[in-house]
């Protein structure tokens, strides 16, 4: 079993602990940010997809540019660009990449963030709509003459497309979503589900769940963690940064700079984090939750903290649980990834390969 890292690039430097500063689009931080990435041993970067930010597509094109072997996942958000037309324009990117690409679906689970963009579907219909999206990408990229379709959300005829994925039938789909709707489209489309950092027991649970919704349909599908790594030399360290780091966010947020939580999040996945931080500062040894319950948990919020040993642990016990990849970002963006190439990604490689190695040497005794 290998083990796949992604990092995630954005357009300036900004995080929970840097309001956002200079030009919304920094060229020059984008490059950086890339190319450190690559250079650190990340399998792909995350270009994620946000209802004020920088047009994705465009952003990951530039990623590819200035990279040479470093993967693409783009987020992609159904509903605001037709199928017909989303299938060829990530097939044109993953040639234009050198089949570099995937794609992560993203349904949506906040009304207030979708109409932003103009829709207005329920929750429970949009991942409707995801599920005939799609279908209707698949087809586009494997069909050998054009394609008719009626559905409840689109209806075309004779679509055709000269330009299929570089990768063969098709791009890997990465998939989002806590709601038992999501995990019934999940268990049908997904190649990669996707958690965010949930104690051991609670991801267990759903990965389950996904894998009975894909033996429905006689599938079987990996799985990804997105988990934020506080490393330093020592354990004591590495608590004394994570409390800076907590520190730092409640002063910006005491200013107004970001803005408060507000309401209660409607996503489940938010839902998840926020009960499981009910629990406690610290679950599961090292899974630290105070900033999920300081932002709103609107998006990936829960940390590993320790050494570079302790959280290669940590993360090998939800290796045991399936997971095959791992999304990892800091709060310091450009300066955790090249930490992280040093300090952990190796580590994780290494005791992946070793209990591999012994796996197969059980095997052959056994033999």
């Amino acid at each position: 079993m290998s083990v796949e890292f992604i990092g995630m690039i954005g357009t300036q430097a900004a995080s929970e602990i840097h309001p956002p500063r200079g030009p919304a689009i920094d060229i020059d931080y984008v490059r950086r940010f890339s190319q450190a990435h690559e250079q650190a041993g990340f399998d792909r970067i995350l270009v994620g997809y946000f209802s004020n930010g920088a047009d994705g597509f465009i952003v990951a094109s530039y990623a590819a540019f200035v990279t040479e072997k470093l993967g693409l996942m783009l987020a992609h958000r159904p509903g605001f660009v037709a199928p017909t037309l989303a299938a060829r324009k990530l097939a044109t990117l993953d040639h234009f990449s050198g089949g570099r690409l995937a794609v992560h679906i993203i349904s949506g689970g906040d009304d207030g963030e979708q109409r932003k963009d103009g829709d207005f579907l329920s929750h429970d219909e949009r991942y409707q709509r995801t599920d005939e999206y799609v279908e209707i990408l698949r087809r586009i990229w494997t069909a050998d003459k054009p394609v008719d379709h009626e559905g409840k959300y689109y209806r075309f005829r004779h679509a055709a497309s000269n330009i299929k994925p570089l990768q063969k039938p098709y791009l890997p789909i990465y998939f989002g979503g806590s709601s038992d709707a999501a995990i019934a489209i999940a268990g049908k489309h997904a190649d990669v589900y996707a958690l965010w950092g949930e104690p051991l027991a609670e991801a267990a649970k759903t990965i389950a769940r996904v894998r009975a919704s894909a033996a429905r349909y006689g599938r079987s599908v990996r799985f990804s963690l997105s988990t934020r790594p506080i490393l330093a030399s020592t354990e004591e360290a590495a608590w004394a940064r994570a409390k800076e780091i907590i520190e730092r966010i409640r002063e910006i947020r005491g200013r107004a700079m970001l803005g408060a939580p507000g309401k209660d999040p409607q996503a489940v996945g938010s839902q998840r984090l926020l009960a499981a931080a009910a629990k406690g500062e610290v679950l599961d040894k090292r899974l630290w939750t105070p900033v999920a319950t300081a932002t709103g948990a609107r998006g990936n919020t829960t940390a590993l903290v320790g050494t570079p040993e302790q959280v290669v642990d940590s993360m090998l016990a939800y290796s045991d649980l399936g997971v095959t990849t791992f999304l990892i970002r800091g709060f310091d963006p450009l300066e955790d990834a090249i930490d992280y190439g040093r300090e952990l990604i190796p580590l994780v490689r290494r005791e992946i390969a070793r209990r591999e190695e012994r796996g197969c040497r059980a095997a052959e005794r056994i033999a």
